[in-house]
Parts: C-alpha cells; structure tokens; sequence
C-alpha cells in the first residue's frame, strides 16, 4: 500500500495513492507498507530513486543501510512491533530522504508511524518537509523504546517481588516467573538491538548534516535524541543485568525447594532403614529365637522400632541437618 501526505493549511493529510496521476506536487512523504512491485515502480518514477527490497533491508552490514545513492540518503533501522503481545519482533525499516521529500519503506506496522501520523494530521509546524517528518518518527521511535524499557523495568519488579515477597493468596508458579523472566529478557534484547539501530542512524544524520544544510535548531534536536539514545542504551544494559540477576534467584530458590525435596526423602530412607532392621531380624524364622517364646515379644519389637526411628531423627537435630 502506498500512502502519501500533503500539507492542507496547518495539517498533513494522508491520500492513499494508486497511479502517478494521484500523487500530488507537494507531497513531502511517501509511505510504502508492504509495497508491491507497481508501487515500488511508481514511487521510483515519481521521486527519481530506487527502492530497496525486503532481501536488502534485512542485510546487516553498516555499509547496506546507511549509503548514499543518486543524491538520496538511504538510512535502515530496526525498529520495535507488536511489543504490547507475547511475540514481540523487530523489523526493518528504511527512511530515504530525496532532497526535501521523505520515503519509508516498511512491511509491518511499527507504532510510532501511526502515533506520528495522527499527530501531524492534527498539527503540523509550518515550512513541514521530508526533514522534519523524519525527525518526528525517530522522536517517536525513542519515546516509544522508553516507554517499552519504563514497562520492562515495572514489570521486572514485580516478578522480584513475587520471588522474594510472594503474596499468599497471588503466589505465581515458578514455570509462570520462568515465562515471565525470559521474556522480558527477550523483549530488552530486541529494544537495545532498535536503540543500536537508531543511534547509528542518528550518527549517520548527523554527520551529513553540513552537506544537506540543516538548521542550527535541526541538529540541536539531533544531539538531544542522540544523548536520549545513549541513556537509554545504557538502561537497557542495567535491565539486562537486573533480568540476569532475577532468573539466577529464580533458579536458585527452585534448587533450594528441590533440594528440601530430596532432603524429606533421604531422611526418610534413613529413619526407616533401623526399623526395617528390627523387623528383618525378627522377622527371621529360626527355631532358637528366644524373643518368640516370650508375651511381650511382639510390643518389645514395636518399642525397638519406635526407638531405632526416633535416635536419627534426634541425631539429625542436634547436627542441625533439619
């Protein structure tokens, strides 16, 4: 789907697009969501530039997202989605910036292109261009992963507390912590890999802002949100840590419970085994056997027993053992 905005008076208004007849002169982005190849073809007629394929947005290297070709700037970030459900991922998306038009080009729906799209169909400063809208979406993107690291840190608190403070009547189930646990491991990992994405994409930026001419107060901003993503990124890392340190208690109370276990039922193998004794011994038929022969045989075998039980018993106390 190929969607373009037009500043209408004080706002950017969204017009889905079919053919190059639609698209106006004063478009200033052009939104590609899993484009198909008529779209691609369209867009690179329009704007004179050549759209990158999902093989190539997905391609690692430094040099394969962030290049310059034909007078475009080409910039791929990993961004956030679905980071509200039980399977988060990343995805790649890529700005190009086409003299003063922006391109993006995307095949899920990160949350921060509908935040700014909203936004800017309310309001939009005056003078708006491919520039500033890019500037928008990478504000959003790092509000965005603050507000997915301010959920993470919340909700690490909380498992601590259910592992160290567990309610009574709210105990979760360690398999349930577990789950908990790795996911929000999983969940930081993938926020730290969208902040490394964008810092480099921010470097990038602003390292070519001398050639693309941009305002004083334009890389002013560009410094802030560089800043933002390095605490973040350092956050992220003191998150990472404190999940680390979560899980190895979480692991370590379970050792312990298993080891209290198994504990019950060694004690239990050896407070049985002297009366297992007395019990095989009497249980032994010799003709000699004094203790047959006498009335108080039966109860003085069920005494020795009760004895031989209760001396490991006591044994183990006074060691500390339980």
């Amino acid at each position: 789907m190929l969607s373009v905005y037009v500043p209408q008076g004080s706002s950017l208004e969204r017009i889905p697009v079919a053919s190059r007849d639609q698209v106006p002169e004063s478009a200033v982005w052009f939104d590609l969501i899993q484009p198909t190849q008529l779209e691609d073809k369209l867009v690179e007629s329009v704007v004179g530039i050549s759209v990158p394929t999902r093989e190539e947005m997905q391609e690692i290297e430094v040099t394969s997202r962030l290049y310059v070709e034909n007078g475009a700037r080409y910039m791929t970030a990993t961004l956030m989605c679905q980071s509200d459900t039980d399977t988060p991922k990343t995805t790649a998306v890529t700005f190009i910036l086409s003299g003063h038009r922006l391109i993006t080009v995307r095949y899920d729906e990160p949350r921060p292109f509908m935040i700014v799209g909203t936004k800017l169909a309310r309001v939009c400063p005056a003078g708006v261009n491919g520039e500033s809208v890019l500037m928008e979406l990478l504000d959003a993107v790092i509000d965005r992963a603050a507000d997915i690291l301010e959920r993470i840190g919340a909700e690490v608190d909380r498992v601590s507390h259910d592992i160290f403070e567990p309610e009574v009547d709210q105990k979760r189930s360690h398999q349930e912590i577990l789950r908990s646990i790795g996911r929000k491991g999983d969940l930081t990992s993938k926020v730290r890999e969208s902040l490394v994405s964008i810092g480099r994409v921010l470097l990038y930026l602003a390292n070519e802002a001398d050639s693309m001419r941009w305002a004083k107060e334009t890389r002013s901003q560009l410094r802030g949100m560089q800043r933002d993503v390095q605490s973040l990124s350092d956050h992220a890392t003191y998150l990472s840590s404190k999940i680390t340190f979560v899980l190895d208690a979480m692991l370590g109370v379970v050792s312990i419970e298993q080891n209290n276990i198994i504990k019950i039922f060694s004690i239990a193998a050896v407070v049985l085994m002297p009366p297992t004794l007395v019990a095989s011994i009497y249980g032994m038929n010799f003709k000699h056997m004094p203790e047959l022969e006498w009335q108080y045989g039966y109860p003085l075998a069920i005494v020795l027993m009760l004895i031989a039980a209760a001396l490991p018993y006591l044994f183990f106390k006074w060691k500390n053992w339980l």
